[in-house]
């Protein structure tokens, strides 16, 4: 696979929460940053995204590739669903917010996927006000820590 096909096939795990795929494409120096207070690791934002994953069963996360450079390729995304489960985010420091049954929205953000050796080694977040995890949690009223 091309650097834009593994992107698009972690893409596609992840939106369909087939999350031990997503960690095949993953390299063991993983890291994940930008919607979250820390970079975390491989195995955090696993945790992570299959608490997401619980807390919105419908999670959209609107995954769009707008181009590659070298080993980076760059997306965007804009996440929406409905928050009819527990939300645990203990793994983060960002505890636990029980099931509101709102439906949220955030605005795009733009990404950067790095691919080394045919495996995601980073993916970093723009900060973007009203976009990503921030903005899911303040739509849910819940203090992130974030900005």
């Amino acid at each position: 696979m091309n650097k834009r096909e593994t992107v698009q096939a972690f893409m596609d795990s992840v939106q369909q929460g087939e999350f031990n795929l997503a960690k095949s494409m993953l390299a063991d120096d993983f890291r994940f940053s930008g919607s979250v207070p820390e970079p975390i690791d491989k195995e955090a934002w696993l945790e992570m995204s299959i608490n997401l994953k619980a807390a919105f069963p419908d999670l959209n996360y609107h995954f769009k590739m707008i181009g590659t450079d070298g080993d980076v390729v760059r997306s965007t995304t804009q996440l929406s669903g409905t928050h009819t489960g527990a939300l645990n985010l203990m793994n983060i420091n960002m505890g636990i917010t029980p099931a509101t049954n709102k439906s949220v929205s955030a605005k795009l953000a733009k990404t950067r996927i790095t691919i080394k050796n045919d495996k995601i080694t980073l993916w970093a977040v723009e900060p973007t006000d009203g976009a990503g995890l921030t903005a899911i949690l303040g739509q849910l009223k819940v203090e992130s820590g974030l900005s």
